[in-house]
C-alpha cells in the first residue's frame, strides 16, 4: 500500500451504472482510492499496469473477454496486484478458472456495500477471499483432470499434437501466460495464441484452465502418486471395493 495507507483501487467493469456505483461506494472510504477505470479487458489490460493498484475489482464477463484472463496476465506481470473477481454468477467454471488465475476473492454482484469494502481491504491485507469449500472442490477437480475426459482417449490424443503443441501444453500447466510462452520459446504472442487455439481443440477442450489441470492429471500419473480418492496405499486397497475418486463434486 503507498505511504499514506490508502487503498488503491482499479475496477472494471463493462456496464457504466456498476461501475459509477462501486466507485462512489469506494470513494467515500478515507482509507480506499479509485486510480482507474476500464468497461473492457483491452483498456484494463493498458490501464493497470500504468496506475499500478492494490486491488483490481474485475467484472468476470466481458464484451471483449474475460476478467479471469486479465487477472492471469496482470498476475503475470506484477504480482503485486490482487485480483478480486466480480460477477452475477454463482458459476463454478468461473470459479475454477479464477482459482487457476490467481485470484484472491471471487464474490457475487448481489452482495452488500459494506461487505465489498470488506471484501476489498482484506484482498489488499493478503488475505484470501475465496470459500475453502469451494477452493478444495476446485482443486480436487485440478487433481482429477479438471472435468475433462482423460483417460486412455486422452493419450489418444496427446498423441494427435505436434511437439511444439506438447511444448506449450507442459508450459500452460506450469501456469504461464501466452505472452511468458511467447518470451520463453522466442515466439510472438499471436503465435502463441493460435498455438493454444490448436492444441485445445485437438484435446476436445475449451478452457486452458482444463488444459493446465490435464496436465497436472498426466504429471502425476508419470510420478506414479496416487489419484485424489487414494489416500491409502495399494496394500491397503483390498476389500474396500470402489475407487470412487470422482463421484460427486463438479
Amino acid at each position: 500500500m503507498p505511504e499514506d495507507g490508502k487503498i488503491t483501487v482499479f475496477l472494471l467493469d463493462d456496464h457504466e451504472v456498476v461501475r459509477r456505483g462501486v466507485h462512489e461506494l469506494l470513494s467515500v472510504e478515507d482509507d480506499i482510492e479509485v486510480v482507474g477505470e476500464a468497461g473492457t479487458a483491452a483498456e484494463a489490460l493498458a490501464r493497470i499496469p500504468a496506475t499500478r493498484p492494490d486491488v483490481a475489482v474485475l467484472d468476470v464477463r466481458l464484451p471483449d473477454g474475460s476478467g479471469v484472463e486479465v487477472c492471469r496476465e496482470i498476475r503475470s506481470q506484477d504480482t503485486g496486484v490482487k485480483c478480486l473477481m466480480l460477477t452475477s454468477f454463482a458459476d463454478d467454471e468461473a470459479l475454477f478458472d479464477a482459482i487457476m488465475a490467481g485470484a484472491s476473492g471471487y464474490v457475487l454482484k448481489a452482495i452488500r456495500g459494506h461487505e465489498l469494502l470488506a471484501a476489498v481491504r482484506d484482498v489488499a491485507a493478503g488475505r484470501s477471499l475465496l470459500d475453502p469449500v469451494a477452493t478444495a472442490r476446485v482443486l480436487e477437480r485440478l487433481r482429477s483432470g479438471g472435468g475433462a475426459d482423460t483417460g486412455a482417449q486422452g493419450d489418444e490424443r496427446l498423441a494427435n499434437l505436434s511437439e511444439q503443441e506438447r511444448r506449450i501444453l507442459d508450459l500452460i500447466g506450469e501456469g504461464l501466460t501466452n505472452r511468458a510462452i511467447g518470451e520463453r520459446l522466442h515466439l510472438a504472442e499471436k503465435t502463441i495464441k493460435n498455438y493454444v487455439s490448436g492444441l485445445l481443440s485437438k484435446l476436445g477442450m475449451q478452457r486452458r484452465a482444463q488444459a493446465a489441470a490435464y496436465v497436472a492429471r498426466m504429471q502425476g500419473e508419470r510420478r506414479g502418486q496416487p489419484g485424489p480418492g487414494d489416500s491409502r496405499d495399494s496394500r491397503d486397497s483390498g476389500g474396500s471395493g470402489g475407487s470412487g475418486g470422482s463421484g460427486g463434486g463438479f
